[in-house]
């Protein structure tokens, strides 16, 4: 149950409804489907339609960014869906996922991503960021940091860290405000929430010879 009602249908002035509905479509585009009565978080946001506008920037300009492939990024929002437990987030990057040619085993296997062989070096490498960034405090090593260097020039490091760091900002924002599941991924396979491991249980990243050189410089 939401903890606050959030500002929809009568409650909403004219301006907030054409903003409620644009971001309606948007989500719909994203999930391929329907999203009546499935944006609560803009709903709530919608009690500061400033910071209503602020997020749905921020959140546009997100979606736009192309530097970093699609599926890499969706894997790693979906793993910071899971270690931050929000059942909304969690339910809607399923269906993003899907369509972004994330199997329904790999959404399974993410739990165990680093002994799974349906992920490769480059896919694990970017869940492990996923995963020391979303602990508390934050856990970014220096090797694994260089290992990503190695892989990524600055922009797309920025690219895959902001993704990331939103998702957690969705997910505590959510959480906080008890807003759940809204059935994107009603009859098909989601992802499981986690808890975040301890940092020494989290492999780093197999160093190269090219991250080594990185991190030298």
């Amino acid at each position: 149950m939401t903890r606050i009602e959030g500002i929809s249908g009568s409650r909403a002035g004219p301006f907030m409804r054409v903003v409620l509905w644009i971001a309606r479509r948007k989500v719909g585009k994203l999930v391929g489907r329907s999203t009546e009565n499935m944006i609560e978080p803009a709903e709530a946001y919608a009690h500061l339609p400033r910071l209503l506008f602020g997020c749905g920037m921020l959140e546009d300009a997100t979606v736009r960014l192309h530097g970093v492939e699609e599926r890499l990024k969706v894997l790693a929002e979906m793993k910071a869906a899971t270690l931050t437990q929000c059942e909304w987030c969690i339910d809607i990057g399923s269906q993003i996922a899907r369509r972004a040619g994330v199997t329904d085993a790999q959404l399974l296997a993410l739990p165990r991503y680093r002994d799974s062989d349906l992920f490769d070096e480059l896919e694990k490498l970017v869940i492990d960021y996923a995963v020391a960034m979303s602990r508390t405090p934050v856990a970014v090593s220096d090797q694994l940091f260089s290992e990503l260097r190695s892989r990524f020039d600055d922009a797309q490091l920025v690219e895959l860290t902001s993704v990331i760091a939103v998702e957690n900002m969705r997910g505590r924002f959510n959480l906080a405000l008890g807003i759940g599941s809204a059935g994107f991924s009603e009859g098909m396979v989601c992802a499981v929430p986690e808890t975040v491991p301890e940092a020494k249980t989290v492999p780093e990243a197999k160093t190269t010879p090219e991250a080594e050189a990185a991190h030298a410089t």
